[in-house]
């Protein structure tokens, strides 16, 4: 491959990771791993000048735009910074510093680098006005609802802190104020500036709500910044409300600012009530650099919320406007991102679990360790092929890595401390659980147990999920008591909950409320619609959009049940794979007789005359692409509108799209694709007089 072909292929894949890291929160590669492959990219465009292209990855900044929401432009633009991950690289901007300034003394800031969510903050007449993230540098997502709902921003600045001056210490020594400088600042609140931080999700929240992702048998976030990130996105304040994000501000900006210091303007910040670091601090050698890393790369474990490096500025503002930018990032300012820390530990033992769907999940037992704050004794092999790719036995010394620093993951084996007797790890061919024998679907990476209505896990798992939220919504049980209910032979499976009385669950009677509360949650579910019973119903591969798929298109649960393979698959969405476990699921006989105690009991087993009357076929065939903020419906209340009119919503434009509901403050980039593809952008209103016609 030449440079052209690799110049081309670089500029593709870090499109493509962009996207994954800013609009899917699913990244695919490691942070150093991107910054590598920007590093090959910048040096051959470099060699290569003919080859200038205004929208390469190295042209512009990552993405996080929402078309949910209403887009704002910045009016400073929020670029992103240059990341290093060697002390010879920081070395190297210090020098250039040097010789950008001509030689001239300066200071230099140091601050913890939190991984979470850029947020550009403005106030007026001291009192918050909009909050937007960084989206693509130039223009972002207006979240100011959501944000007020996080405690340590303040929505109004104190009138006591409208005072003329502050007098404060700047620390030469970790966070202690020891050899420090008294400052007299005149501090008066400007009428209008703007402070950026990072929203972030302390990591006590994030274990919390993982857990009880886990037991809901939810996907796990990955990290807290996926995590504050996706609550921060959410249409409900509500949401972002109990999830109990919190923030930290690194950046003043505005026309009257306090000082023409960075680290004093922050100073001032702090007394105005806004959250700053402690760890900041002011240097001026390379060494003192060097012992900041050094420092925090140890002490950063004991924080409250993650970080994942260290951030230098050039303290002086003007110093700051001498160095200017590049393109992408400020000269004046650099990230040193610290290295994920890996540890070696001894396998001992390969256990197996059994999922609420029959997928069995092999995990590695191994000697305990310290690794990122925490004891780590348990790691994730994924599936038999992610075994197969290690060749792990039995006794071997593995290398494990905290993805995104909190989920263990082994990378890697010393082979040469493998013990001449280790055996290589079989993965089992029968359930630990029920002894059935493991069968593994075409296309799928996992084997299963198929006896879903007599494993012991599944039929819990089946339960929990019974009762979730998007299901049954029976808030009033949980994992634990779906536990306890199963142990004492209460229920064996979901139709056992709708026989339950007061009087088996009160206890020695002094729980009489709480058991009504459940019997009466238990009782309001049979008014659930029939596309949510039938997602309840927990067929394996059939999930909450392809159960309301089923829903409208058979009507009710007999015609559901009688449906042939080729009828399931000209369903636009159901599969082979998905199709032939529906037929299986209603050609067992224990799932029939459940079944129909549901319908005994009084479960909706079709649907509602007025569901009927608004489905149609008036859009049947169709793919529609939706964009833009509504004024009529919610974004959610157009896509049930589009399936219920027999019509497909899909999330990204491409050939095959019909035509696009397009909203206010359609996002740029699908614009643009759209018109380049000749697909027909219709307005909200047009949408409703072609489904009411």
């Amino acid at each position: 491959m030449d440079e052209i072909q690799r110049i081309n292929q670089l500029r593709k894949e870090l499109h493509e990771h962009n996207y994954r890291y800013y609009v899917l929160n699913q990244p695919t590669i490691g942070d150093q791993d991107f910054d590598f492959l920007m590093h090959e990219l910048q040096d051959l465009e470099a060699k290569h000048p003919e080859m200038a292209d205004p929208n390469s990855p190295t042209q512009r900044v990552g993405s996080d735009l929402n078309a949910e929401f209403r887009q704002v432009e910045h009016k400073y633009p929020m670029l992103s910074l240059a990341n290093t991950y060697n002390e010879q690289d920081v070395a190297d901007w210090y020098d250039s510093v040097k010789k950008g300034l001509a030689g001239e003394d300066f200071e230099v800031c140091c601050e913890m680098k939190y991984d979470g969510l850029s947020i550009s903050l403005t106030y007026v007449d001291g009192k918050l006005t909009q909050a937007v993230t960084r989206g693509d540098g130039v223009h972002g997502d207006d979240v100011t609802a959501n944000v007020k709902t996080i405690r340590s921003i303040p929505l109004v600045l104190s009138e006591e802190c409208r005072t003329e001056s502050l007098e404060f210490a700047t620390a030469t020594h970790g966070t202690a104020a020891a050899n420090s400088t008294l400052y007299t600042l005149n501090y008066r609140i400007p009428r209008e500036f703007e402070i950026r931080g990072e929203i972030l999700m302390p990591w006590a929240v994030f274990e919390r709500l993982n857990k009880e992702r886990e037991e809901a048998e939810e996907p796990l976030f990955a990290n807290p910044r996926n995590a504050a990130s996706g609550t921060l996105k959410s249409q409900k304040s509500s949401l972002v409300a109990s999830r109990q994000l919190d923030a930290y501000l690194y950046y003043l900006l505005g026309e009257e600012l306090p000082a023409e210091g960075h680290y004093e303007n922050l100073e001032v910040a702090r007394s105005w009530g806004f959250k700053i670091s402690e760890g900041m601090k002011k240097v001026k050698t390379l060494q003192q650099i060097y012992d900041f890393i050094n420092y925090w790369d140890k002490e950063r474990k004991n924080l409250p919320v993650a970080t994942d490096g260290i951030v230098l500025k050039v303290n002086s503002l003007r110093q700051q406007r001498s160095l200017g930018f590049t393109a992408k990032s400020p000269r004046w300012a650099i990230a040193y991102k610290f290295k994920a820390e890996r540890v070696c530990t001894r396998l001992n033992e390969v256990t197996y679990q059994v999922g609420r769907t029959g997928a069995i999940t092999p995990v590695a037992n191994m000697d305990p360790v310290q690794l990122a704050g925490t004891i780590v004794k348990r790691a994730t092999l994924n599936n038999e092929d992610f075994i197969k790719s290690f060749d792990l036995h039995i006794g071997d010394y593995v290398y494990v890595e905290k993805g995104g620093e909190i989920i263990p993951k082994i990378v890697g084996v010393d082979i040469d401390q493998r013990p001449i007797i280790a055996q290589p790890v079989q993965f089992i061919k029968r359930c630990p659980e029920c002894g059935t024998p493991l069968v593994r679907y075409e296309g799928e990476a996992a084997w299963y147990c198929p006896n879903d209505t007599g494993c012991p896990p599944q039929i819990k798992g089946r339960i929990e999920h019974f009762i979730a939220r998007k299901a049954m919504n029976i808030d009033s049980l949980g994992p634990e008591t779906i536990d306890d209910y199963y142990r004492q032979g209460l229920i064996k499976n979901i139709a056992d909950l709708y026989k339950i009385e007061v009087q088996q669950i009160n206890g020695d009677g002094s729980r009489t409320k709480s058991a009504q509360k459940i019997v009466n949650g238990i009782a309001a579910s049979k008014d659930v619609p029939f596309e949510r019973v039938v997602f309840a119903l927990g067929i394996r591969f059939v999930g909450e959009t392809s159960a309301r798929l089923l829903a409208r298109h058979f009507k009710n649960i007999d015609a559901l049940m009688n449906a042939g393979i080729e009828e399931l698959q000209e369903i636009e969405g159901i599969g082979e794979v998905m199709a032939k476990s529906i037929i299986t699921y209603f050609h067992d006989e224990k799932n029939l007789e459940i079944i129909e105690r549901l319908r005994s009991y009084g479960l909706q087993m079709e649907l509602s005359e007025a569901q009927t009357a608004q489905t149609s076929d008036k859009l049947a065939g169709q793919s529609i692409v939706i964009s833009g903020v509504f004024a009529h419906h919610s974004r959610d209340e157009y896509k049930a509108i589009i399936e219920q009119n027999s019509g497909k919503n899909v999330g990204s434009i491409s050939n095959k799209t019909s035509f696009i509901l397009a909203g206010e403050n359609m996002g740029p980039s699908k614009l643009q694709k759209a018109e380049k593809l000749g697909i027909k952008i219709m307005s909200e209103d047009e949408f409703l007089e072609l489904i009411e016609n």
